[in-house]
């Protein structure tokens, strides 16, 4: 419903709102106008889809291979404990207590300002997201399935 009118030289289009807000993707309502290239090329029932199967994978991956490094790192300190228990080995405990504090100190200085590459990707990832909302939806969706299967 476009009209054309004329003030002196100038010409201008009234739009009707209610029209152009139907004709909008609802995701571009949402999240605005650069919602992004996957948005365009896939109805969101396969990003979706695609989303959640690629998320479902990396969750059960994610989980099984969380389970071996878990038991490796436990039965790893339970044999350690068992050799200083038995008198096979000894620990230097102030010295493990020295390295601890001196990694929290290197730990500390680091996390308060971090390196420019750290918020280059941190923005770029944020700038993904953006753009393929309904895709990490599915892929967070289906992770978290994946972690539970």
């Amino acid at each position: 419903m476009a009209e054309k009118k004329e003030k002196g030289e100038d010409t201008f289009e009234v739009m009707d709102l209610a029209d152009y807000a139907k004709k909008q993707r609802w995701w571009n309502r949402v999240f605005g106008q650069n919602s992004g290239p996957i948005a365009e090329k896939y109805s969101v029932a396969t990003q979706i889809a695609i989303g959640g199967v690629t998320g479902w994978c990396a969750g059960f991956l994610f989980k099984k291979v969380g389970k071996v490094a878990a038991s490796a790192v436990g039965g790893g300190f339970f044999l350690l404990q068992i050799a200083n228990h038995t008198g096979y080995i000894t620990v230097d405990w102030k010295r493990v207590e020295q390295d601890v504090n001196k990694a929290k100190k290197q730990l500390k200085l680091g996390a308060e300002k971090p390196p420019k590459e750290v918020r280059t990707k941190v923005d770029e990832v944020t700038t993904f997201i953006k753009k393929n909302i309904v895709l990490t939806g599915g892929f967070a969706g289906g992770f978290l399935i994946g972690l539970a299967s």
